[in-house]
């Protein structure tokens, strides 16, 4: 009778599938298309460092192990997640070993390569322009911020994307007829198993060993999967989001520039992402009451107000209650009437102050608390404005002796700042109506 450890372990669904070819895989035809670079490298046969760069699931791995059979070398994988100086010593001398064997160089292949620190990326230096290894490093991570600038400059980076609808479910009909050749599928269960996966192939994957651990003995067989099944059986994770990371500034990027663009439904998208993703509710209010300040202003002060008082209702309220505060925010702050007027104003002044030197204020601005600062004139001749016309001391100046009118602040001529810009004309009006006087 054959012992309980006798069988073999069955495979991963992952390495069953993985491609032996390089017309087998996937996706990413913008580089392995005929004529596309990565196509045109492998033809060549010369080899060289690269780093590959996209989201998780979508073939970074399985490029590297192509790369190694496409060019006949010897392949090492470490994975930066675990390693440390001694497995990358123990992968050097392995690379040296094969090169004295067989006189092959090697791949050396770094998964998640950005987690390596700025040491561990500088030992693998001298070896790479040695020759000793050709190097692939995988990251989700933009490389221009977590590779060195020196590996950067040796390696070719590659921009891998998300497999899109097609791509998964052709990835879907050939690991279904391995997986599950007896069952049934109804088409919406087909696209509901697609649309979770969200365009990551090892996601999809992942689901369908679900579906297969469930439909095994000695569950209940099932002979059609449909979507009230998938329902009951599946982990369903969230859409694809990363807190900290590209995705994330991307993903807050698209929502600040949707308000900016005066686009409620795009807004609501992106937020409702990246509050499906798992963001910081907080850190969405932090940005819109921003959005208000820096793309509404003074065109529509009520979007200050509105932002703020989302955010404190957010804090008195939480999630899921919480959201709708934010999601009328970000609708009305869309819908509302843009200027970056006073946003620019301040920056130009700020820009100013920090390059100029350093300017006396006039006398008749400076405040006389005591009887020296009287004699000295502090205040003296300072018109008090609501005593005016108009509450305006027309022909007065607030500038630093010798400074020229910047006109920073400029209303635009919509919203609220349509009626400032009128104003303003006014005022000017009377300033040079006075100056008139005065020469």
């Amino acid at each position: 009778m054959p012992g309980l450890f006798d069988s073999k372990p069955i495979p991963p669904l992952a390495e069953v599938l993985r491609p032996q070819k390089i017309d087998e895989l996937i996706g990413q035809t913008h580089l392995l298309g005929v004529g596309k670079p990565l196509y045109l490298a492998f033809q060549s046969g010369q080899p060289h460092s690269m780093i590959l760069w996209g989201p998780p699931g979508v073939g970074k791995t399985t490029i590297a192990r192509l790369s190694a059979q496409a060019f006949a070398r010897s392949f090492i994988a470490i994975s930066a997640v675990l390693a440390g100086v001694k497995e990358i010593r123990e992968a050097i001398e392995q690379a040296r070993h094969d090169m004295a064997q067989s006189g092959k160089q090697t791949i050396l292949f770094v998964d998640e390569i950005h987690r390596f620190n700025k040491s561990q990326q500088d030992a693998l230096l001298p070896h790479l322009e040695s020759g000793l290894f050709t190097l692939i490093g995988a990251t989700t991570e933009n490389p221009s911020f977590e590779v060195n600038s020196a590996l950067l400059s040796r390696a070719q980076v590659y921009v891998l994307q998300s497999l899109d609808h097609n791509e998964l479910a052709q990835l879907l009909e050939r690991a279904r007829k391995y997986a599950l050749p007896n069952t049934a599928f109804t088409a919406d269960a087909l696209e509901t198993i697609v649309a979770y996966a969200d365009g990551d192939a090892r996601r999809l994957i992942n689901l369908l060993e679900q579906l297969q651990g469930a439909l095994s003995p000695p569950n209940n067989p099932v002979t059609e999967i449909d979507t009230r099944f998938i329902a009951n059986t599946l982990t369903l994770n969230a859409r694809r989001f990363d807190k900290g990371g590209d995705q994330f500034y991307d993903q807050i990027s698209a929502l600040h520039k949707s308000v900016r663009g005066s686009h409620p439904d795009a807004a609501l998208y992106w937020l409702c992402r990246m509050l499906d993703g798992g963001a910081d509710p907080r850190y969405l209010a932090r940005r819109i009451v921003r959005m208000a300040w820096e793309d509404i202003g003074l065109a529509d002060p009520r979007a200050m107000q509105l932002a703020n008082d989302a955010a404190q209702t957010y804090e008195r309220l939480g999630s899921p209650e919480g959201e709708l505060a934010l999601g009328q925010a970000v609708v009305y702050l869309a819908i509302a009437p843009k200027s970056n007027a006073s946003y620019k104003a301040f920056n130009a002044a700020r820009d100013f102050v920090a390059q100029d030197r350093s300017r006396d204020v006039p006398i008749h601005l400076r405040n006389a608390p005591t009887q020296l600062m009287k004699e000295l004139g502090h205040g003296h001749a300072y018109r008090y404005a609501h005593d005016e016309p108009h509450a305006y001391a027309a022909g007065e100046s607030y500038l630093p002796e010798g400074m020229k009118e910047p006109h920073w602040y400029e209303p635009v001529d919509h919203g609220l700042e349509s009626k400032i810009a009128e104003r303003m004309r006014f005022l000017k009006e009377l300033d040079a109506k006075a100056k008139g006087l005065k020469d």
